[in-house]
């Protein structure tokens, strides 16, 4: 893997001098750290894949454009999140599981004041989840259902004896996104991950709520009528981020985004 950017001696290198091996997960955990926070702080980061054409799937799902150096940068970003944000419908699409505690970033979380693995957190109106799911039964850490208030009485009962802890964050049916992040945050789940899908994703960004993207540009093209990475209605005044980090491997090209 090489960085791209911010600019090192190795960026501007001849190719056989650029730090092209793989990176360890210390490294991608320094190369990804979430920022200082200050006490009553939180920050929303998202991990999306688009292809060059602009496509955030295949077939229904993320996984066929990814690849193995995704995949290492898709988990560390879990394991430096107190809390993976994630749709109901990308739930039931990609078949989520509970997070795990990985061994390779036990020390760094214990470090963090953080538990052994992040919980997930799954945003939902209709509360069409099957709460008989290890994501539900078996987690390491209790799974979170976050709804609003008008959700199914008898659904959000279910998903209280299945063990999941229910977060009230709208007064509708629908949550309002700029109050799950301070839902989860009151909480002590302050470093924020939200894998999508896309519907979830544009509601942050129409919220004003995202603070980073980290986008994975996968070297191929899907045509079609694939998703982008977010959907839903448009902002009215195209929200601007600056360049973090670029990261390159076998053609994928790895970027993170931050407020400005």
């Amino acid at each position: 893997m090489r960085r791209l950017f911010p600019v090192t001696d190795q960026t501007s290198a001849s190719p056989q001098e650029r730090d092209d091996r793989e990176w360890s997960l210390d490294e991608l955990a320094d190369a990804y750290a979430y920022p200082a926070l200050k006490a009553d702080g939180h920050w929303l980061r998202a991990n999306m894949v688009s292809t060059l054409d602009g496509g955030a799937q295949h077939d229904g799902r993320s996984q066929p454009i990814s690849g193995e150096s995704d995949m290492r940068i898709f988990g560390t970003l879990r394991a430096l999140a107190d809390v993976v944000v994630v749709g109901a419908e990308t739930v039931r699409q990609e078949g989520y599981r509970p997070a795990g505690a990985r061994e390779a970033f036990a020390a760094r979380r214990a470090a963090s004041g953080q538990g052994p693995a992040p919980a997930i957190a799954v945003v939902t109106a209709g509360m069409d989840l099957d709460f008989s799911l290890p994501l539900f039964t078996s987690p390491l850490v209790p799974t979170l259902v976050v709804t609003g208030a008008a959700a199914p009485a008898d659904r959000v009962a279910e998903a209280a004896r299945a063990g999941a802890e229910v977060v009230v964050a709208g007064d509708g049916v629908g949550v309002d996104p700029a109050r799950v992040v301070r839902e989860l945050a009151a909480r002590g789940l302050r470093r924020q991950l939200t894998e999508g899908g896309p519907r979830l994703l544009g509601q942050f960004v129409a919220a004003d709520a995202l603070d980073e993207l980290c986008l994975t540009i996968s070297p191929m093209l899907v045509a079609g009528g694939a998703q982008r990475i977010a959907g839903g209605p448009s902002v009215t005044v195209p929200h601007r981020l600056a360049p973090a980090c670029v990261l390159e491997e076998a053609g994928f090209l790895f970027t993170s985004y931050r407020r400005i």
